[in-house]
């Protein structure tokens, strides 16, 4: 991956999310992703959810509870060395916005295996 590669991959990542297309965002993710999230805590209980079925049940409850959804990326980091993508977007999710940052590591065959999140300022 290179810097348009992953300018490219969030356009798409948030896309998906505004459509609430779960698969197409799981699809980069690799079967034993884990992903740290203080929303997967608030909704699931556990703040790391182990494996891309878990990932998925916890995807699902969480676009349940909400009614509006739609993700502006505002900048993308990409670190070649590390295959570390950070996706800095406003999260605007029933009214209220915020700003995000989600942070993945790619294996060599370019599937996410972790992702952390970390919330910033709500406007």
């Amino acid at each position: 991956m290179n810097r348009k590669d992953a300018q490219k991959f969030a356009a798409e990542w948030a896309n998906a999310w505004n459509h609430r297309d779960i698969e197409t965002v799981l699809q980069h993710f690799h079967d034993l992703i884990s992903f740290t999230s203080p929303t997967a805590l608030a909704v699931s209980g556990l703040a790391t959810v182990n494996g891309k079925n878990a990932l998925r049940a916890y995807w699902m409850e969480a676009l349940r509870r909400i009614k509006t959804l739609h993700f502006n990326v505002e900048r993308v980091v990409w670190d070649a060395k590390s295959r570390e993508l950070a996706i800095i977007y406003i999260s605007e999710i029933d009214g209220k916005s915020e700003r995000v940052s989600e942070n993945l590591t790619f294996d060599p065959n370019s599937l996410v295996v972790s992702a952390e999140v970390f919330h910033g300022i709500a406007y």
